[in-house]
């Protein structure tokens, strides 16, 4: 079932700016655009440079679940920059394995802010009451908390009571519940009933406004194989991912599988998809492989071998299963390229690690401060530590540079990159670039054909070194190229011991 119909995708493409890899004589409009290399849509060709994926870097840890309505299973972390407040959501769950048997708790939904999104405080709410007290995080208690996921609506026909939505909800509630906010904090369901009830939902569900379809759209858990509906279930198969649209929030169709360029059939656990805020227009997700190992000696060289045995008398998954995060990205939200490798692997073997949960990576990613004074900006990821065992776990700051997620990569020898067919609007070439002390960059913009156009030839280009997000291309006439936009081209990037995050034509 890692395919879908043609109406599907006439469909969706017909709402997004897609690309196809296939056609190579086509002419990308990239407008003002900030164009990524996470997928291949617009390179041509490649000689001596490769995409390179990068991994982020561990910081500290950001948030422990230790509270008495949280624990070891606390899980299913959204988290939103909302002006000057990062919020994170997630599901505070005592779900685990004590000796040797599986435990369950009450579900219920939390919430943690942040004005840096790197110290965190776990406010009371005074909302819902545990154990007699309201003087705790709880956001939500009732249908939808197994996996509820929040987001802040960017509709521009949004009503203020509904700044902020969400989606949750399990196939033994009858699907997936749409809720409605004005600030994040206080939630009602938008309508009684279940929006989305074909699907096996025992995952985290999302949902978002995507503003380049002019749509929403939705990503939820489904099987590759058996009965998936909230009536019937019983899964088979992989676990897999489903995508559906909406005009409305409460209305929703075309249903489609997700499909995936050269990546093999695996269970995906979640798929954390959504618009990368600084180029929109293309959708990253963060899923979680899950591989069931088994035991084995290199199984039993893992940490805290004694937990996992309990673990394992519970069922074998629990104590032999391992997950880490990957990278996957999409122009028309169906078709995605996926990268194999981890992006996210569980790293080095430490307590709370090389486990079922670990690595789950939260839903979207923010921008902070760089802890290097004087930096530029860069990107924090969440991910789960310390899943299944004992009474909490936590959540641990990862960081990445602006864009940084893959990059067109080419040794000391050097390398270069062509991409296909490009329009483009604006002035000036920006590019997000670092290089070794002996590396360079030099552009050449050509033309449909492939040659050089005078003056913006790659020897008429000063060699770029260093290591920024935003640096102008120049040429020996100057940095201006407006007298090309609106222009079929093509860009060679000449590198050598350097990388290419990202480019943009700004004004």
């Amino acid at each position: 079932m890692h395919t879908y119909s043609s109406c599907a995708v006439l469909i969706f493409a017909g709402c997004a700016a897609v690309v196809s890899a296939d056609d190579s004589a086509a002419v990308v409009d990239i407008g003002g655009r900030r164009e990524l290399f996470v997928d291949s849509a617009l390179i041509e060709s490649m000689d001596g440079a490769e995409r390179r994926l990068h991994h982020p870097v561990p910081q500290q840890i950001s948030v422990v679940h230790d509270a008495p309505w949280e624990g070891a299973g606390s899980a299913y972390h959204s988290v939103i920059h909302d002006g000057d407040i990062y919020r994170m959501y997630y599901r505070g769950s005592a779900l685990g394995v004590k000796d040797g048997k599986l435990k369950a708790g009450k579900s219920v939904y939390c919430y943690a802010e942040s004005t840096d999104g790197v110290t965190w405080t776990k406010p009371e709410l005074g909302l819902f009451e545990h154990n007699g007290s309201r003087q705790n995080n709880i956001i939500l208690d009732g249908v939808g908390c197994h996996n509820f996921a929040p987001f802040r609506d960017t509709n521009p026909n949004c009503k203020l009571d509904e700044r902020f939505k969400a989606l949750g909800g399990l196939h033994s509630e009858g699907g997936l519940f749409a809720f409605k906010s004005a600030d994040g904090i206080h939630w009602s369901l938008l309508r009684k009933e279940p929006v989305i009830t074909e699907g096996a939902f025992d995952s985290q569900n999302l949902a978002f406004w995507d503003a380049t379809a002019g749509m929403y759209r939705a990503y939820f858990r489904t099987f590759t194989e058996g009965v998936t509906t909230a009536k019937d279930w019983s899964p088979a198969g992989y676990r897999a991912i489903r995508t559906a649209s909406s005009a409305d929030f409460s209305s929703w169709n075309n249903e489609a599988d997700l499909t995936y360029k050269d990546s093999p059939v695996e269970h995906l656990y979640t798929n954390q998809v959504g618009p990368y805020y600084r180029a929109p227009h293309i959708l990253i997700g963060f899923p979680a492989r899950y591989v069931e190992r088994g035991w084995s000696e290199s199984m039993r060289a893992l940490p805290e071998l004694e937990h996992r045995e309990q673990r394992s008398k519970a069922h074998l998954r629990y104590g032999t299963a391992i997950t880490e995060g990957l990278l996957m990205a999409s122009r028309d939200g169906v078709h995605f390229e996926r990268w194999n490798e981890a992006f996210l692997p569980p790293g080095p073997e430490r307590k709370d690690t090389w486990l079922y949960g670990h690595q789950f990576i939260a839903w979207h990613a923010v921008e902070t401060k760089s802890n290097l004074p004087g930096a530029a900006n860069e990107i924090s990821l969440y991910a789960c530590e310390g899943s299944w065992t004992g009474n909490s776990n936590a959540m641990r700051r990862y960081t990445l540079r602006l864009d940084g997620f893959v990059s067109l990569k080419a040794p000391y020898k050097g390398g270069e990159v062509i991409t296909r067919p490009l329009k483009f609007s604006g002035n000036k070439l920006s590019v997000n670039f670092s290089t070794s002390a002996a590396g360079s960059l030099r552009v050449e913009v050509q033309d449909k054909d492939g040659k050089p156009i005078p003056g913006f030839a790659a020897d008429d280009c000063p060699a770029l070194f260093g290591d920024s997000v935003d640096r102008t291309v120049t040429w020996n006439a100057g940095a201006d190229i407006s007298k090309l936009a609106g222009t079929p081209v093509r860009l060679k990037f000449v590198l050598q011991d350097a990388d290419l995050y990202s480019f943009q034509v700004v004004k």
